[in-house]
């Protein structure tokens, strides 16, 4: 009888919920790449702690993070290539697959089947089974006359399509991914010279790409992309000198805030204020140094701007109704990143050269925490797994 309810008791430790290793959700997780050592800090947001590390990652020198549309896993496109994909609940990798020899950030599907990678070298998208990591397709970024480009820009859009750019050749790319092993393409060409990096609104309808080459955007209706690729805002700067471009700015950071962008000047001391229903500039706003990152709250009544070098100590906060700047902080030395909690009532800000993570509040601005993270650069919640273009 005593064997009976030892045995019993064992069954019973081993059921779901019984063991003495803690259950969590993973709505409050989230990834710091800690770009020097190669490795990610696993966090977590509502006790603003370290969970763990995980290691082995290759280069992050420039890396990006997107997730499974449950939270649980995270893909990390690391700059040489690699894609690792990484357990949060268990805090290990899954699988690793070196795709390329340079690559730039990448997409997951609508329907989180399918991730797709942007590369540098040699140029073109990979896309893979997000379950298996294995290839599903290969699209190079070939122009007319056989020339490949890098691929910069590549976001999800509704319809499970992925949209992206080719440095060199100044195209856009549409690719419908219903059949993977068949993806059908639509290209615009002549959209401008060296589009560098590009956005999708929240709604997936606009797809915005920064020109480097010249002055101006270049938009997408994917609503109705029979209408073509057109320029907007391409009287900007025009017979102005422009001042030295320390850092390109990101255009994922762009902030929506309802009817209106607030986009980063390229090189200017300039937040510009674009009407979404026109696409036309409406007013600008003086800042600190040259804006790196934009991001709104997730209210869209604030929104927070960091900086290239050598003002890349300081964020500033723009009131977005009254466009004033309302709080300038120093959060450390050479801020590269700014994530929102979810719901926006905290900011997580990265200074990579203090080896520090500080946490603030955002209605107040006061310090809530501060994290030791070696050499930290992005910071990327879990809530970015059903966010259409992160």
């Amino acid at each position: 009888m005593l064997n009976r309810i030892n045995f019993l008791a064992l069954m019973i430790l081993a059921l779901p919920g019984c063991s003495n290793v803690p259950l969590r959700g993973t709505g409050d997780l989230g990834v710091v790449i800690e770009r020097a050592t190669g490795s990610i800090d696993v966090v977590e947001t509502s006790g603003r702690s370290v969970l763990g590390k995980v290691t082995g990652l290759g280069d992050l020198s420039h890396a990006s993070v997107n997730y499974s549309r449950d939270g649980r896993y995270a893909y990390v496109f690391g700059r040489d290539g690699g894609l690792t994909k990484v357990d949060l609940l268990e805090m290990r990798v899954v699988k690793r697959v070196m795709q390329s020899g340079n690559s730039i950030g990448g997409a997951i599907s609508q329907d989180g089947k399918l991730v797709a990678v942007a590369n540098y070298t040699p140029g073109g998208i990979k896309v893979f089974d997000s379950a298996t990591l294995d290839q599903v397709a290969d699209i190079p970024s070939l122009d007319d006359t056989g020339k490949s480009s890098k691929v910069v820009g590549l976001v999800d859009a509704p319809g499970n399509r992925f949209v992206w750019c080719l440095f060199e050749a100044g195209e856009i790319w549409v690719g419908d991914f219903k059949s993977p092993a068949t993806p059908v393409l639509q290209k615009f060409k002549h959209i401008g010279k060296e589009p560098y990096d590009a956005m999708i609104t929240a709604d997936g309808r606009y797809y915005l790409a920064g020109l480097f080459g010249e002055d101006g955007l270049a938009l997408i209706d994917l609503w109705n992309p029979e209408a073509g690729a057109k320029q907007v805002l391409n009287h900007y700067g025009k017979g102005e000198q422009k001042l030295p471009v320390f850092k390109m700015p990101h255009m994922e950071g762009w902030a929506a805030t309802g009817s209106e962008l607030l986009v980063p000047a390229v090189g200017r001391h300039e937040v510009l204020v674009i009407d979404e229903n026109n696409w036309q500039e409406v007013a600008h706003i003086p800042v600190h140094g040259q804006p790196v990152f934009v991001v709104a709250r997730p209210d869209n009544r604030q929104v927070w701007v960091n900086f290239a070098f050598p003002d890349n100590d300081t964020v500033q906060v723009i009131d977005v109704q009254s466009r004033k700047i309302v709080q300038t902080i120093h959060p450390g030395k050479a801020v590269l990143h700014m994530e929102f909690t979810p719901r926006g009532e905290s900011i997580w800000v990265s200074a990579r050269d203090d080896n520090k993570v500080t946490i603030y509040d955002s209605e107040t601005f006061a310090v809530q925490g501060e994290l030791h993270v070696d050499s930290p650069s992005g910071i990327f919640f879990t809530h970015r797994a059903n966010r259409t273009g992160l």
